[in-house]
């Protein structure tokens, strides 16, 4: 069986099942750096914003590292959003303090004051003047010292990318493999493709593909974007391949 789909605005329903998986490794990757940038937010001051929670596990490491402070966790995808309000309902501490939004970016609803906002898998989604739009919003929200932690594709110009196994995984006696190739789409522009092909031995059960634009951004263009100040990311060991993150301070 194959299938296909265009994520648009980052509606991942076509491989959302799969989403765990890749969710898994990035809260390995990404989870550590993250802590350590939040260790010096004072969650007291304002709500914290994740824009893009996807299945709630990043909002898992967010209520840990903080775990006073209100959590707006913003999913515009169904099927991404119904994993995440399942894993905050089942709970208690997550059900006490997130609130579950289905807004998207740039527009969405803001709290009165932001202590810190955490962007994964979403900037590239948006193109220069959407940030900019964002951007402007979301400092005149952020307390002073807030900080902005964005999570970046690692991909800082538009490039060919042959396809390339990124992650394997099994369960249930299958295999699952997630190929991700790039080329690209526009002078900022690159179009992603992901196939996921699930085995069992040597038959393959299901093939899906999708792909989606992203524009091409770095640490140094957001800084310029929005105005606000780079912070060095904390060296943290982890056990998974480095992330590219950029965080920046009101």
């Amino acid at each position: 069986m194959t299938g296909t789909g265009d994520l648009m605005r980052g509606d991942y329903t076509p491989t959302a099942e799969f989403y765990e998986l890749v969710a898994d490794r990035q809260v390995r990757s990404s989870g550590p750096p993250l802590r350590a940038v939040l260790s010096d937010v004072d969650g007291s001051a304002g709500e914290v914003l994740e824009i893009g929670a996807g299945t709630g596990r990043v909002t898992e490491v967010i209520a840990e590292a903080l775990p006073t402070a209100r959590i707006v966790a913003a999913e515009p995808s169904p099927a991404m959003r119904a994993i995440l309000t399942s894993r905050v309902a089942t709970d208690d501490d997550l059900r006490a303090r997130v609130r579950v939004t289905a807004q998207a970016a740039p527009d969405l609803d803001l709290p009165e004051s932001l202590a810190a906002v955490v962007i994964f898998g979403v900037v590239g989604h948006l193109d220069a003047d959407e940030r900019r739009r964002l951007w402007r919003r979301l400092g005149e929200r952020l307390v002073p010292g807030g900080v902005v932690v964005v999570e970046l594709m690692g991909v800082r110009s538009p490039r060919d990318i042959p396809p390339t196994l990124s992650l394997t995984a099994v369960m249930g006696r299958q295999n699952y493999e997630w190929w991700v190739a790039g080329r690209p789409a526009g002078p900022d522009l690159m179009r992603f493709i992901n196939t996921w092909k699930v085995r069992r031995g040597d038959v393959l059960v299901r093939e899906i593909t999708d792909s989606y634009e992203w524009y091409t951004v770095d640490t140094e263009l957001l800084a310029a974007e929005s105005g606000m100040t780079i912070r060095p990311v904390p060296r943290v060991v982890t056990d998974a391949a480095p992330v590219e993150l950029a965080v920046l301070v009101k």
